[in-house]
Protein backbone atom coordinates (compact mmCIF):
# COMPACT_ATOMS: atom_id res chain seq x y z
CA UNK A 1 0.00 0.00 0.00
CA UNK A 2 1.58 3.50 -0.98
CA UNK A 3 1.71 6.22 1.25
CA UNK A 4 0.17 8.94 -0.15
CA UNK A 5 1.24 12.80 0.56
CA UNK A 6 -0.99 15.31 0.97
CA UNK A 7 -0.15 19.06 0.45
CA UNK A 8 -2.32 21.57 1.30
CA UNK A 9 -1.92 25.50 1.10
CA UNK A 10 -2.90 26.98 4.60
CA UNK A 11 -4.80 30.35 4.24
CA UNK A 12 -2.67 32.25 6.92
CA UNK A 13 -4.95 35.10 6.22
CA UNK A 14 -7.37 33.18 8.57
CA UNK A 15 -4.81 33.41 11.26
CA UNK A 16 -5.30 37.43 11.50
CA UNK A 17 -8.83 37.00 12.16
CA UNK A 18 -8.44 37.67 15.93
CA UNK A 19 -6.31 40.81 14.82
CA UNK A 20 -8.95 41.85 12.86
CA UNK A 21 -11.75 41.54 15.73
CA UNK A 22 -9.80 42.96 18.22
CA UNK A 23 -9.21 46.26 16.20
CA UNK A 24 -13.14 46.04 15.12
CA UNK A 25 -13.81 46.01 18.76
CA UNK A 26 -11.93 48.73 19.90
CA UNK A 27 -13.14 50.99 17.31
CA UNK A 28 -16.57 50.44 18.30
CA UNK A 29 -15.45 50.84 21.84
CA UNK A 30 -14.34 54.25 21.00
CA UNK A 31 -17.44 54.82 19.10
CA UNK A 32 -19.40 54.38 22.36
CA UNK A 33 -17.19 56.24 24.53
CA UNK A 34 -17.07 59.78 21.66
CA UNK A 35 -20.98 59.44 21.84
CA UNK A 36 -21.02 59.58 25.51
CA UNK A 37 -18.41 61.57 26.03
CA UNK A 38 -20.44 64.73 27.63
CA UNK A 39 -21.58 62.43 30.43
CA UNK A 40 -18.45 60.32 31.19
CA UNK A 41 -16.06 63.53 31.74
CA UNK A 42 -18.79 64.35 34.55
CA UNK A 43 -18.87 61.52 36.23
CA UNK A 44 -18.16 61.64 39.87
CA UNK A 45 -16.26 57.88 39.68
CA UNK A 46 -13.79 59.72 37.18
CA UNK A 47 -13.50 63.18 38.57
CA UNK A 48 -12.84 61.98 42.04
CA UNK A 49 -10.85 59.14 41.21
CA UNK A 50 -7.58 61.31 40.30
CA UNK A 51 -7.20 58.93 37.63
CA UNK A 52 -6.85 55.60 39.39
CA UNK A 53 -10.70 53.88 39.17
CA UNK A 54 -12.55 53.05 35.94
CA UNK A 55 -16.42 53.45 35.10
CA UNK A 56 -18.42 51.76 32.95
CA UNK A 57 -20.87 52.05 29.90
CA UNK A 58 -23.34 49.75 28.03
CA UNK A 59 -22.59 48.96 24.62
CA UNK A 60 -24.25 46.57 22.16
CA UNK A 61 -22.76 43.30 21.74
CA UNK A 62 -20.82 42.92 18.70
CA UNK A 63 -21.84 39.99 16.90
CA UNK A 64 -20.41 38.65 13.58
CA UNK A 65 -22.68 38.60 10.40
CA UNK A 66 -23.72 35.09 9.69
CA UNK A 67 -26.92 33.29 7.95
CA UNK A 68 -29.48 31.45 10.08
CA UNK A 69 -32.27 29.53 9.24
CA UNK A 70 -35.60 31.21 10.21
CA UNK A 71 -37.54 28.85 11.99
CA UNK A 72 -40.49 31.11 12.46
CA UNK A 73 -40.74 31.36 9.06
CA UNK A 74 -42.04 34.74 8.88
CA UNK A 75 -42.46 37.20 5.69
CA UNK A 76 -39.77 39.50 5.21
CA UNK A 77 -39.18 41.89 2.10
CA UNK A 78 -39.56 40.16 -1.12
CA UNK A 79 -41.28 37.05 -0.12
CA UNK A 80 -44.95 36.63 -0.67
CA UNK A 81 -47.29 37.20 -3.34
CA UNK A 82 -49.64 40.47 -0.97
CA UNK A 83 -49.07 43.50 -3.22
CA UNK A 84 -49.22 46.67 -0.77
CA UNK A 85 -51.67 49.51 -1.32
CA UNK A 86 -50.37 52.80 -0.26
CA UNK A 87 -52.49 53.53 3.37
CA UNK A 88 -51.98 49.85 4.37
CA UNK A 89 -50.29 49.62 8.55
CA UNK A 90 -47.29 46.90 8.57
CA UNK A 91 -47.47 47.38 12.46
CA UNK A 92 -48.65 49.65 15.45
CA UNK A 93 -46.75 51.65 17.71
CA UNK A 94 -48.15 49.59 20.47
CA UNK A 95 -47.97 46.40 19.22
CA UNK A 96 -44.10 47.08 18.17
CA UNK A 97 -42.99 47.87 21.55
CA UNK A 98 -44.97 44.83 23.25
CA UNK A 99 -43.10 42.83 21.06
CA UNK A 100 -39.76 44.85 22.08
CA UNK A 101 -40.79 44.25 25.47
CA UNK A 102 -41.44 47.74 26.81
CA UNK A 103 -45.63 47.59 26.99
CA UNK A 104 -47.89 46.37 29.53
CA UNK A 105 -47.01 42.23 29.78
CA UNK A 106 -44.36 40.27 28.13
CA UNK A 107 -43.00 40.87 24.88
CA UNK A 108 -42.28 37.73 22.24
CA UNK A 109 -39.39 39.84 19.95
CA UNK A 110 -35.62 39.06 20.68
CA UNK A 111 -33.70 41.63 22.37
CA UNK A 112 -30.12 43.33 21.43
CA UNK A 113 -27.55 42.27 23.68
CA UNK A 114 -25.59 44.66 25.78
CA UNK A 115 -22.86 44.76 28.56
CA UNK A 116 -20.60 47.51 29.84
CA UNK A 117 -17.03 48.10 28.60
CA UNK A 118 -15.09 49.92 31.29
CA UNK A 119 -13.39 53.36 30.33
CA UNK A 120 -10.61 54.28 32.32
CA UNK A 121 -9.34 58.17 33.07
CA UNK A 122 -6.60 57.65 30.22
CA UNK A 123 -9.09 56.57 27.56
CA UNK A 124 -11.52 59.80 28.22
CA UNK A 125 -8.55 61.78 28.58
CA UNK A 126 -7.20 60.56 24.62
CA UNK A 127 -10.42 60.95 23.12
CA UNK A 128 -10.88 64.49 24.89
CA UNK A 129 -7.83 66.04 24.43
CA UNK A 130 -7.35 65.54 20.52
CA UNK A 131 -10.15 68.45 20.40
CA UNK A 132 -8.49 70.54 22.61
CA UNK A 133 -5.35 73.48 21.96
CA UNK A 134 -4.67 76.14 23.25
CA UNK A 135 -6.41 78.94 20.96
CA UNK A 136 -4.10 81.98 19.23
CA UNK A 137 -0.70 80.48 20.21
CA UNK A 138 2.08 83.20 19.39
CA UNK A 139 5.45 81.24 18.65
CA UNK A 140 7.23 84.53 18.58
CA UNK A 141 6.70 84.97 22.62
CA UNK A 142 9.28 82.37 23.58
CA UNK A 143 12.38 83.64 26.04
CA UNK A 144 15.34 81.25 26.01
CA UNK A 145 15.23 78.69 28.26
CA UNK A 146 17.46 77.77 30.19
CA UNK A 147 18.77 74.45 29.03
CA UNK A 148 20.58 73.16 25.39
CA UNK A 149 18.72 70.53 23.42
CA UNK A 150 21.62 67.86 21.53
CA UNK A 151 20.77 67.22 18.10
CA UNK A 152 22.97 64.71 16.13
CA UNK A 153 23.90 66.62 12.51
CA UNK A 154 27.06 64.91 11.44
CA UNK A 155 28.91 61.92 11.29
CA UNK A 156 32.73 61.66 11.83
CA UNK A 157 35.65 59.16 11.70
CA UNK A 158 36.46 59.01 15.39
CA UNK A 159 33.67 58.92 18.24
CA UNK A 160 32.53 56.99 21.49
CA UNK A 161 31.27 53.41 20.14
CA UNK A 162 27.85 54.16 21.70
CA UNK A 163 27.55 56.72 19.14
CA UNK A 164 28.28 54.40 15.72
CA UNK A 165 26.30 54.97 12.70
CA UNK A 166 25.60 50.79 11.87
CA UNK A 167 24.37 52.23 8.50
CA UNK A 168 26.86 54.59 7.31
CA UNK A 169 29.51 52.01 8.58
CA UNK A 170 28.16 48.92 6.29
CA UNK A 171 28.19 51.69 3.17
CA UNK A 172 31.70 52.37 4.06
CA UNK A 173 32.98 48.77 4.12
CA UNK A 174 30.88 48.24 0.75
CA UNK A 175 32.39 50.83 -0.76
CA UNK A 176 35.67 50.18 -0.06
CA UNK A 177 35.73 46.42 -1.05
CA UNK A 178 33.85 47.59 -4.45
CA UNK A 179 36.83 50.01 -5.15
CA UNK A 180 39.31 47.30 -4.51
CA UNK A 181 37.79 44.60 -6.90
CA UNK A 182 36.93 42.12 -4.37
CA UNK A 183 34.10 39.66 -3.98
CA UNK A 184 34.29 38.21 -0.97
CA UNK A 185 33.02 38.58 2.46
CA UNK A 186 32.55 41.54 4.11
CA UNK A 187 34.81 43.06 6.73
CA UNK A 188 34.95 46.02 8.62
CA UNK A 189 37.55 47.69 9.04
CA UNK A 190 38.78 50.33 11.83
CA UNK A 191 38.50 53.46 8.90
CA UNK A 192 35.46 52.34 7.95
CA UNK A 193 34.30 53.00 10.95
CA UNK A 194 31.58 56.01 10.64
CA UNK A 195 30.18 57.77 14.51
CA UNK A 196 27.58 60.22 15.12
CA UNK A 197 28.12 63.93 16.62
CA UNK A 198 25.89 66.09 17.64
CA UNK A 199 25.60 70.10 18.30
CA UNK A 200 23.82 71.92 21.24
CA UNK A 201 22.09 74.56 20.69
CA UNK A 202 19.17 76.72 22.80
CA UNK A 203 15.90 75.27 23.51
CA UNK A 204 13.22 77.70 22.93
CA UNK A 205 9.74 76.70 23.91
CA UNK A 206 6.74 78.95 23.80
CA UNK A 207 5.36 79.96 26.97
CA UNK A 208 2.11 80.39 28.50
CA UNK A 209 0.02 80.98 31.73
CA UNK A 210 -3.21 80.09 32.12
CA UNK A 211 -5.28 81.96 34.70
CA UNK A 212 -7.88 80.20 36.65
CA UNK A 213 -10.86 82.04 38.80
CA UNK A 214 -13.55 80.86 40.29
CA UNK A 215 -16.31 82.64 41.90
CA UNK A 216 -16.85 80.80 45.88
CA UNK A 217 -19.01 83.13 46.62
CA UNK A 218 -22.30 82.25 49.12
CA UNK A 219 -24.55 81.89 45.94
CA UNK A 220 -22.36 79.18 44.34
CA UNK A 221 -24.83 75.85 45.43
CA UNK A 222 -23.16 72.38 45.16
CA UNK A 223 -23.98 72.23 41.65
CA UNK A 224 -22.44 75.00 40.63
CA UNK A 225 -19.39 74.56 42.07
CA UNK A 226 -18.77 70.88 40.95
CA UNK A 227 -19.29 72.41 37.55
CA UNK A 228 -16.71 75.19 37.71
CA UNK A 229 -14.76 72.14 39.70
CA UNK A 230 -15.50 69.62 36.47
CA UNK A 231 -14.28 71.95 33.78
CA UNK A 232 -11.01 73.04 35.93
CA UNK A 233 -10.12 69.61 36.08
CA UNK A 234 -9.93 68.32 32.98
CA UNK A 235 -8.51 71.77 31.80
CA UNK A 236 -5.36 71.33 34.37
CA UNK A 237 -4.97 68.03 33.09
CA UNK A 238 -5.14 68.66 29.56
CA UNK A 239 -2.69 71.53 29.34
CA UNK A 240 -0.35 69.17 31.77
CA UNK A 241 -0.37 66.56 29.16
CA UNK A 242 -0.13 68.63 26.09
CA UNK A 243 1.90 71.45 27.04
CA UNK A 244 5.91 71.28 28.87
CA UNK A 245 5.74 74.67 29.61
CA UNK A 246 2.68 75.89 30.67
CA UNK A 247 2.45 77.45 34.29
CA UNK A 248 -0.70 77.65 36.59
CA UNK A 249 -2.34 79.97 38.62
CA UNK A 250 -5.67 79.43 40.60
CA UNK A 251 -7.59 82.74 42.11
CA UNK A 252 -10.57 82.82 44.09
CA UNK A 253 -12.62 85.52 45.22
CA UNK A 254 -15.95 86.23 46.60
CA UNK A 255 -16.25 90.01 47.54
CA UNK A 256 -12.18 89.90 47.52
CA UNK A 257 -10.39 88.24 45.33
CA UNK A 258 -6.57 85.95 46.22
CA UNK A 259 -4.35 83.38 45.20
CA UNK A 260 -4.14 79.80 46.38
CA UNK A 261 -2.85 76.65 45.93
CA UNK A 262 -4.19 74.15 43.48
CA UNK A 263 -5.47 71.62 46.31
CA UNK A 264 -7.61 74.72 48.11
CA UNK A 265 -8.44 75.75 44.31
CA UNK A 266 -10.86 72.02 44.41
CA UNK A 267 -11.45 71.46 47.43
CA UNK A 268 -12.20 74.49 49.76
CA UNK A 269 -15.30 76.67 49.81
CA UNK A 270 -16.31 80.30 50.85
CA UNK A 271 -19.14 82.03 51.60
CA UNK A 272 -20.57 85.98 51.03
CA UNK A 273 -21.18 88.51 48.53
CA UNK A 274 -19.96 88.62 44.78
CA UNK A 275 -17.63 91.55 42.94
CA UNK A 276 -16.22 89.92 40.11
CA UNK A 277 -13.90 93.07 39.49
CA UNK A 278 -11.92 91.90 42.36
CA UNK A 279 -10.55 88.65 40.40
CA UNK A 280 -9.94 90.40 37.34
CA UNK A 281 -7.86 93.29 38.98
CA UNK A 282 -5.90 91.03 40.86
CA UNK A 283 -5.62 88.95 37.39
CA UNK A 284 -4.08 92.10 36.21
CA UNK A 285 -2.01 93.26 38.76
CA UNK A 286 -0.48 89.39 38.22
CA UNK A 287 0.00 89.95 34.93
CA UNK A 288 1.88 93.41 35.08
CA UNK A 289 3.90 91.70 37.63
CA UNK A 290 4.95 87.99 36.49
CA UNK A 291 4.15 87.52 33.01
CA UNK A 292 4.70 90.54 30.64
CA UNK A 293 2.53 90.28 27.60
CA UNK A 294 5.26 90.54 24.90
CA UNK A 295 6.84 87.45 26.11
CA UNK A 296 3.38 84.97 27.45
CA UNK A 297 0.31 83.78 26.09
CA UNK A 298 -1.53 84.99 28.29
CA UNK A 299 -5.45 82.74 28.93
CA UNK A 300 -7.49 84.22 31.68
CA UNK A 301 -10.86 81.60 32.41
CA UNK A 302 -13.59 82.72 35.07
CA UNK A 303 -16.39 80.94 35.99
CA UNK A 304 -19.07 82.22 38.21
CA UNK A 305 -22.84 82.19 38.43
CA UNK A 306 -22.95 85.58 37.14
CA UNK A 307 -24.70 86.61 40.39
CA UNK A 308 -22.69 89.85 40.82
CA UNK A 309 -23.59 93.34 42.41
CA UNK A 310 -25.37 95.19 39.88
CA UNK A 311 -23.11 98.44 40.87
CA UNK A 312 -19.73 96.52 40.12
CA UNK A 313 -20.80 95.23 36.77
CA UNK A 314 -19.05 98.50 35.07
CA UNK A 315 -16.06 98.51 36.99
CA UNK A 316 -16.05 94.47 35.72
CA UNK A 317 -16.64 95.48 32.05
CA UNK A 318 -13.83 97.85 32.08
CA UNK A 319 -11.57 95.50 33.96
CA UNK A 320 -12.27 92.75 31.38
CA UNK A 321 -11.27 94.58 28.48
CA UNK A 322 -8.05 95.35 29.69
CA UNK A 323 -7.89 91.66 30.45
CA UNK A 324 -8.71 90.59 26.49
CA UNK A 325 -6.33 93.78 25.26
CA UNK A 326 -3.39 91.55 27.28
CA UNK A 327 -4.40 88.27 26.48
CA UNK A 328 -4.64 85.17 23.48
CA UNK A 329 -8.21 84.08 24.62
CA UNK A 330 -10.62 84.51 27.61
CA UNK A 331 -12.73 82.39 28.79
CA UNK A 332 -15.94 83.74 30.47
CA UNK A 333 -18.12 80.93 31.80
CA UNK A 334 -21.67 81.30 33.67
CA UNK A 335 -23.10 78.20 35.23
CA UNK A 336 -26.89 78.98 35.49
CA UNK A 337 -30.43 77.40 36.26
CA UNK A 338 -32.64 79.22 34.55
CA UNK A 339 -32.60 80.46 30.30
CA UNK A 340 -31.80 83.87 31.12
CA UNK A 341 -28.42 85.26 31.18
CA UNK A 342 -27.05 87.33 33.91
CA UNK A 343 -26.88 91.12 33.81
CA UNK A 344 -23.22 90.80 34.25
CA UNK A 345 -22.84 88.68 30.96
CA UNK A 346 -25.14 91.03 29.37
CA UNK A 347 -22.54 93.72 30.64
CA UNK A 348 -19.45 92.19 29.22
CA UNK A 349 -20.95 90.81 25.80
CA UNK A 350 -20.46 94.82 24.97
CA UNK A 351 -16.86 93.88 24.32
CA UNK A 352 -16.88 92.68 20.92
CA UNK A 353 -13.67 91.19 20.46
CA UNK A 354 -13.66 87.64 19.42
CA UNK A 355 -10.71 86.50 21.86
CA UNK A 356 -13.92 86.98 24.75
CA UNK A 357 -15.39 83.42 24.24
CA UNK A 358 -18.66 83.01 26.37
CA UNK A 359 -19.68 79.90 27.77
CA UNK A 360 -23.56 79.25 29.64
CA UNK A 361 -23.65 75.56 31.23
CA UNK A 362 -27.42 74.66 32.32
CA UNK A 363 -26.63 71.27 32.46
CA UNK A 364 -23.71 68.37 33.19
CA UNK A 365 -23.38 67.04 29.99
CA UNK A 366 -22.40 70.73 28.12
CA UNK A 367 -19.45 70.63 30.30
CA UNK A 368 -17.55 69.10 27.41
CA UNK A 369 -19.08 71.75 24.72
CA UNK A 370 -17.58 74.57 27.00
CA UNK A 371 -14.18 72.68 26.87
CA UNK A 372 -14.11 72.73 23.21
CA UNK A 373 -15.67 76.29 23.33
CA UNK A 374 -13.10 77.43 25.05
CA UNK A 375 -9.50 75.52 24.30
CA UNK A 376 -10.42 75.43 20.06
Amino acid sequence: MSDDIIVSREDWGLHRKGYLDQNRHKEKVQEAIKKQLGDLIVDESIILSDGKKATKIPMRSLEEFRFRFDYNKKKHTGQGSKRMQDGDILARESQRKQGAGKGPGAGDEPGVDIYEAEVTYEDLATLLFEELQLPNLDDKKRPLIAHDKPEFKDIRKKGLMANIDKKRTLIESIKRQALAGKDQDLKILPEDLRFKTWETHPNYETNAVILAMMDTSGSMGQFEKYISRTFFFWMVRFLREKYENVEMRFLAHHTEAKEVTEEEFFTRGESGGTRCSSVYQLALEIIRRDYPPAHYNIYPVHFTDGDNIGSDNTRSLNLMQKLVDVSQVVGYGEILRTHYSSTLMSSLKRITDPKLRFVTIRDRQEVYEALKTVFS
